[in-house]
Parts: structure tokens; sequence; C-alpha cells
């Protein structure tokens, strides 16, 4: 495996976890507040999340990635452009 796909993998895993760990607590707190229940009810959230964050950053990141790089070169080319 390159160092390029170790990168993609070990990218994917951390920032899924993050957003799924974020994300899920967040909604459950929204959804269940702060009681008896809410760590449960987190972790289930969680788990249930962290393969679909996961799937999905492997998925999008290279695309996101690419149109992120489109959209700030172009904003930075239109910057240096005379007149601008």
């Amino acid at each position: 495996m390159s160092d390029a796909q170790k990168f993609r993998w070990v990218f994917s895993l951390l920032m899924s976890l993050l957003m799924s760990c974020v994300m899920s607590g967040w909604v459950t707190w929204i959804v269940v507040g702060l009681n008896g229940h809410f760590f449960a009810s987190w972790g289930r959230a969680f788990i249930t999340a962290w393969p679909a964050a996961f799937s999905i950053v492997m998925l999008c990141a290279p695309s996101v990635q690419r149109l992120s790089q489109r959209i700030v070169m172009s904003r930075h080319l239109a910057s240096n452009q005379p007149g601008a």
C-alpha cells in the first residue's frame, strides 16, 4: 500500500470518527437531553453512524478536495486579474 493510500485510510478513519462522535452526540443531546439514558443512546447512535460516515468520507473526500481546490484557485486567479 502506498503512502497516499495509507493517508487516505487514516484520514477517513479519523475524520469519520470525529464527525460521528460530534454529530451523534449533538443529535442525541437534542433528542434525548442530558438524562440517565444519554450515554447509552449516544453510544448506539455513534456505532450506527460511524460505518456510514467512514464510507461517505472514503467515497466523497477526493471529489470534495478537488472541488475545494477549484473554488479556491478560481477565486485566487480572479483576485489576481487586473482591475479586480
